[in-house]
């Protein structure tokens, strides 16, 4: 057993999560490339290093590196959504990326951290797959490598994960086979060494191997940054820290790393096994019978940093919910089916997976909203930015300042303008720093083969088929509307709706009928209506409405869980 004392480090899952696209990378995002890119941004003195600009970004990546235009500021718009940042930083953000920086005044003012863009570059091989090692090792399909390292610790049961659908052992065995690589990136020659190979790390090397790596010292009661406790007296013998350089021993510290690495006491796995389980109401379906979905927590031991949601398995059923709990979490809705579920609260990731035949209706996400593997679902939120992958039949209502991303496996997706609201709607984007302009809900980013113009898989929703789209719980607030409004085209087909409808009451209120026609009238209008409502699996939700088992405080905020 690890000595208590001794410093225990994990991977942040953020960079992984929300950073790196779940797509194969850009061939130029290698090691070879990037150490020359990190070389050329020093040449260009401070508009390169410490901090890179975008104009020099997109310099590098449109000349140097033969990436597109639009990948560019796809790789620095997502860097961006991992750094926490003002109001204000978003807003220039949001400019830039709605095509609003016609004379490049907004690019000149952006910038981020070189070293750790770096290696957010170099995660995006996370998601690479090898077919030449698949097929050496005689996989059927080609599969991500594991490291060795991993699979011997798997072995123990108090590091083995708990679920196979979690991704976290996948991002720390890219992390323990890539660690000389990462390192190899952020290293530096070292000028007083007898030997050209002697390699050091400088504190702002670590510094920015500080994004995806944090620890603590203190059973993990207070979580620190990696420079943080690298840096402490009883780590410097180990870490290879020295007081004289102020840089760290590659060896050393390449060593340490190896060594402390274990499984996130705060990850997603550690959440299902050992999180505490939150009694969320729920409505129909299985919730009558006694069954409800499975709904884990890890903030009541978590810092609030560091807070998950595990909304598993609800079937049938309608769980909405406001709540301090909610707020600020990453959120992650897994296998749901045939539901209506709501997270009104401002939140920071949502990543959705397997679901089916459900809809989603989810408060302002400060970063992104994450489809993946999902069948007939439909998707109404306000996000920095939402991706799709592998799913098919799904509609996504969205208000978002930087363009969908539509990436591999997909089919039949369908994309509308938000519409709809609720009373604290607009509070919640402000608290996570989202606008309603501007709003780029139709102008996708198609990220590899599967987009054909003559087989596309991506649709934008005729107007004639939308309508607006109700949130039916009372809450205080002062929204009373959607932000920014609808697209005029959406607008006027509502008002030509809305026409038809009153031309129709009036049909009916100047047809003369008598009072047992005006009663044989309402009924074929309400079977008629009764029939819609069936066909379009909207009835059972108005049971599960009305039943009024969902206590006003699950959707009010008050409630602390």
């Amino acid at each position: 057993m690890m000595d208590e004392k001794q410093p225990r480090l994990w991977l942040r899952t953020d960079p992984f999560t929300i950073g790196a696209l779940q797509v194969a990378p850009h061939p130029k995002l290698s090691l070879h490339y990037l150490k020359k890119v990190g070389t050329y941004a020093k040449s260009k003195g401070k508009v390169g290093f410490p901090r890179l600009t975008y104009s020099v970004w997109r310099h590098i990546a449109c000349n140097k590196l033969n990436i597109s235009d639009d990948e560019a500021q796809l790789y620095y718009d997502g860097f961006e959504l991992l750094s926490p940042s003002p109001s204000d930083e978003r807003k220039k953000r949001q400019v830039l990326s709605s095509g609003g920086d016609a004379d490049g005044s907004q690019s000149r003012l952006l910038s981020v951290d070189t070293l750790q863009f770096l290696l957010y570059l170099f995660i995006q091989q996370v998601h690479k797959i090898s077919l030449r090692s698949s097929l050496v090792a005689g996989q059927e399909w080609p599969l991500r490598p594991r490291s060795p390292e991993l699979d011997g610790r798997a072995a123990s049961p108090s590091s083995a994960s708990p679920s196979k659908g979690l991704d976290e052992s996948t991002y720390m065995a890219f992390m323990l086979s890539h660690l000389t690589d990462v390192l190899t990136l952020l290293a530096e020659s070292d000028a007083f060494s007898s030997s050209a190979t002697d390699l050091y790390l400088s504190k702002e090397a670590v510094t920015a191997l500080s994004l995806f790596i944090e620890g603590a010292v203190d059973k993990d009661r207070n979580v620190q940054s990696l420079i943080n406790i690298a840096r402490l007296q009883q780590a410097h013998a180990r870490s290879g820290f020295s007081k004289i350089t102020q840089a760290f021993s590659f060896r050393l510290f390449e060593d340490w790393i190896r060594a402390n690495l274990v499984p996130s006491p705060f990850g997603m796995a550690a959440c299902v096994m050992s999180g505490q389980r939150l009694n969320w109401p729920t409505t129909g379906g299985d919730a009558d019978t006694g069954k409800r979905g499975k709904v884990a927590s890890n903030a009541s031991r978590a810092p609030k940093s560091h807070k998950l949601i595990f909304i598993s398995q609800v079937c049938k059923q309608t769980l909405a919910k406001s709540s301090n709990t909610l707020t600020s979490s990453r959120i992650r809705v897994h296998r749901c089916h045939s539901s209506y579920i709501y997270l009104l609260s401002p939140m920071k990731s949502v990543n959705i997976d397997k679901c089916r035949h459900s809809t989603i209706v989810l408060g302002p996400v400060e970063t992104t909203v994450h489809m993946h593997s999902c069948e007939h679902v439909t998707l109404i939120c306000v996000a920095g930015r939402v991706s799709v992958s592998s799913s098919s039949f799904c509609t996504l209502h969205l208000l978002t300042p930087l363009r969908p991303l539509i990436l591999g496996g997909n089919d039949t997706i369908v994309l509308a303008p938000y519409h709809t609201h609720y009373p604290q709607l607009g509070d919640h984007m402000t608290s996570v720093g989202l606008t309603a302009i501007p709003n780029q809900w139709d102008k996708p980013f198609i990220v590899g083969p599967d987009h054909q113009v003559d087989q596309p898989v991506f649709s934008l929703l005729p107007p004639h088929g939308f309508n607006m789209f109700a949130v039916p719980f009372e809450m205080e607030g002062t929204t009373k509307e959607i932000p920014g409004g609808l697209p005029h085209e959406y607008a006027d087909a509502l008002s030509a709706k809305q026409s038809e409808i009153r031309k129709f009451w009036g049909m009916a209120r100047d047809s003369g009928l008598d009072k047992d026609q005006r009663r044989q009238f309402q009924e074929l209008v309400e079977n008629k209506f009764q029939i819609w409502l069936n066909e379009n699996g909207l009835a059972r939700q108005l049971v599960d409405l009305a039943s009024g088992s969902l206590p006003k405080s699950s959707v009010s905020g008050s409630d602390s869980q």
